[in-house]
Order: structure tokens, then C-alpha cells, then sequence
């Protein structure tokens, strides 16, 4: 064999036995992967409902006018606040004092119809009186023959005559009484027609733009002139998931729920009220129940059409678990941790995630206190992976 074959043959075992060391060596273990962990505990914390919310008016009353005439004067400034019976608006008063004057004087009308009538009538009650004694006198008299049956009937039959004429004065009397209660009533009328022609605010409140100006003419319940909202009290709308109704019931039943409300535009104004209507059903289309929550607003930082955060406190201090929020991630199955088990292996977990509280997250389902956790360092773990726990940054709290 040449010297030269017996290299070639010897560069190519010593090459074959560098690649099986090399694979021998790939199929090892690979090497723990570095981690930060924390230990999902149990914490006490408010059992808190949080949604978005719209601002009400306790009492929202359109001004409109219940007579039709012309528009004199404004007696209120647009956007303050009135007061109940305060003066508002006032309608040209004239036609309305007329039609009262107008009344006034059908009322008088008929009370001297009906003094007439019973004047009538009581002239009319002795004649009658005295035509009746002379026909029972001639009615002797016809029977004795003294007198003819002539001027026996003649006696009756004026005494008859009278009789109807009483009658006839006691239905005159009865028509004009009737008359007089229409007309009374349309002095009435009348009377409300005047003040309606001061229109003055039903309810205390705030005082919006106004719709129709001095000068114009309005009608009977037409366009309104001006909104009042009620702003102390306020309400707040809002609505939360189908499945809090039974919390929210059972604890209702106990006490008022404290509510919270925060103006999107100035988050550092909270605003205490309470949880006041409960709605009689739940809206089918969108699997929520109705509520609404009373405000005193006395600062008013309410108002009316705004959008508020909304915390309805069901309990003020219930036992669940947390972790740190960034131990939570996303994947195609819905939101999982990886759990540190004994022998350093991770296990991913699919768990159900609450509200947050102060950087940590409630997990309503899927972990127990007391297991660990990866914080930091899940994008190269995969299950089954080993790891190795390092020690967080400073100012990572909750980490282990």
C-alpha cells in the first residue's frame, strides 16, 4: 500500500470519529434556561365590578308653554342654576284678561237670569195660590148650581195655567243654574290660562340655552323654550356582565353598594355615591343587567352626557390569588403562565385573568397560592424546559 493511500484512509477514520463525537455531544441536554420567578399568592382585596358609565340628570323637565301667545321677556340667565317657581318666561297676559273679563261678566249674566227666574216664580206661586182657593170655591159652588160650569172651568182652568207657569220658572232656574256652572268653570279656565302666562320652573336645576327668544310667538305645547336638568342629585348609567347579578343582589340586599365615578377628563376627582336601581331585566342582546347610582355632586363635578369610570364595590375584602402581570401571556388557547414544578421544569398553564390590582393580576381559575411562576424570560420556554431562577433587577416587585 502507497504511503500516500494510507493517509487518505487514516485523515478519513480520524474525520468519521470527530463527527460522531460531535453528534454525541449535540444530543445531550440542553442547558437550563435563565428565569425570574414569583410565587402566586393569596391577598385580600375588594370585590370590584369596573365599567365605563353615563352621567344623568336625576330630573330632566322641558319647559313648554301651555298657552299661545306672544313671548314678552326672559327672566332667567342661560346655563345657572334656578330654583323651584322661580320666574322664568313670560306670554303677553292681555288676550288671557280679556277672556277672564269676558267670563266674569257670563257669570253675572247668568246669576241675574236666575234671580229673575225666581222672582218670576214667586210671583208666579201666588197667583197660583190664589187661583187654586177661587177654583175649589166655584167648584162648590158649580156642584150646588149657584154658579155654571163656565165659570167653574174658567177658575180651573187659570189656576192650571199657573201651575205650568211655576213649572216653566223652576226649569229656567235649573237652565240657568247649569249655565252658571259652565260659565264658573270657563272663569276658571280663564283664570289658569293668566298664570300659565307666567311660566316659571317646575323644579330646581340648571338652566340650559335658550330655544325660543323675546318676541316670538309660541304655541300650546309646541317647541320646548328651555331644558332644566337636576344636577344635585346626579345619577350615573351603567352596565356590567350577566354573571355579577347574583353578587350583586346578594350584597344589595345587605347594604348600599358604594359606587365610584371618575371624569375621564380629570382622573384625580373620585366622587362617592351608591348603587340605587337595579333594572327589572337583563338586556338579551347584550348579556348585561342595567344599573344606576346616585351622586350628590354638591362640588358638581358631574355633568350631565358625561362618560365616567365606573367601581361598583360589591365586597370590601375578599381571598383570591395574585401574580405579577407580567407573568401572564397571550398564546391561540387564551391567556397562560408557565408554573415552576419541583424537578425545575416548567409547565404552560391556561388560567382565567381578573381585573388588575396595584401591577398584579387576579387569577380567577387555573393557578393555586403557593405556586411559582416565570416572570421574566418565557419567549425560549417551551414545556418541559428546565430552568435556572436568577435574581431579578432591583425594583421588579413580586419577583423571586
Amino acid at each position: 500500500m502507497s504511503r500516500s493511500l494510507f493517509l487518505l484512509i487514516l485523515g478519513s477514520v480520524i474525520l468519521l470519529g470527530g463527527c460522531q463525537t460531535a453528534k454525541k455531544q449535540a444530543a445531550g441536554p440542553p442547558p437550563p434556561m435563565p428565569v425570574t420567578t414569583a410565587v402566586a399568592s393569596a391577598q385580600q382585596v375588594p370585590l370590584e365590578v369596573r365599567v365605563v358609565g353615563n352621567v344623568e340628570p336625576s330630573a330632566k323637565v322641558e319647559i313648554k308653554s301651555q298657552v299661545a301667545g306672544q313671548l314678552m321677556s326672559v327672566h332667567f340667565t342661560e346655563g345657572q342654576n334656578v330654583s323651584e317657581g322661580q320666574l322664568l318666561l313670560k306670554i303677553d297676559p292681555q288676550p288671557y284678561l280679556d277672556a277672564l273679563q269676558q267670563a266674569q261678566a257670563t257669570v253675572e249674566r247668568d246669576r241675574a237670569q236666575i234671580h229673575q227666574s225666581e222672582v218670576a216664580r214667586q210671583k208666579d206661586m201666588v197667583q197660583y195660590e190664589s187661583a187654586e182657593a177661587d177654583a175649589k170655591r166655584f167648584a162648590a159652588l158649580a156642584k150646588q148650581k149657584i154658579v155654571s160650569e163656565q165659570q167653574n172651568l174658567q177658575y180651573t182652568t187659570n189656576a192650571e195655567s199657573l201651575k205650568e207657569a211655576i213649572r216653566a220658572d223652576e226649569a229656567g232656574i235649573e237652565s240657568a243654574k247649569a249655565s252658571l256652572k259652565v260659565d264658573e268653570s270657563a272663569v276658571e279656565r280663564a283664570k289658569l290660562d293668566l298664570t300659565y302666562c307666567d311660566i316659571r320652573a317646575p323644579i330646581a336645576g340648571r338652566a340650559g340655552n335658550l330655544l325660543v327668544h323675546a318676541g316670538n310667538l309660541v304655541k300650546v305645547n309646541d317647541v320646548a323654550l328651555v331644558v332644566i336638568n337636576r344636577v344635585t342629585p346626579i345619577f350615573v348609567s351603567f352596565n356590567v356582565p350577566e354573571k355579577h347579578l347574583a353578587a350583586v343582589r346578594q350584597y344589595g340586599a345587605e347594604r348600599k353598594l358604594p359606587v365610584e365615578a371618575t371624569p375621564r377628563d380629570n382622573p384625580t376627582a373620585k366622587v362617592e355615591g351608591y348603587l340605587s336601581v337595579v333594572d327589572n331585566t337583563v338586556d338579551n342582546q347584550t348579556g348585561t343587567i342595567h344599573l344606576k347610582a346616585t351622586f350628590d355632586n354638591s362640588q358638581g363635578l358631574l355633568w350631565p352626557g358625561q362618560f365616567v369610570e365606573v367601581v361598583l364595590t360589591l365586597d370590601r375584602g375578599v381571598n383570591v390569588t395574585v401574580i405579577p402581570s407580567e407573568a401572564v401571556q397571550a398564546s391561540q388557547k387564551g391567556q397562560l403562565v408557565y408554573v415552576v414544578k419541583a424537578d425545575k421544569t416548567v409547565e404552560p398553564r391556561i388560567v382565567a385573568v381578573g381585573r388588575t390590582v396595584e401591577r398584579k393580576v387576579i387569577i380567577e381559575s387555573g393557578l393555586a397560592p403557593g405556586e411559582t411562576v416565570v416572570t421574566d424570560g418565557q419567549m425560549m420556554l417551551f414545556p418541559g424546559a428546565r430552568v435556572n431562577v436568577v435574581t431579578a433587577p432591583k425594583g421588579d416587585a413580586g419577583v423571586s
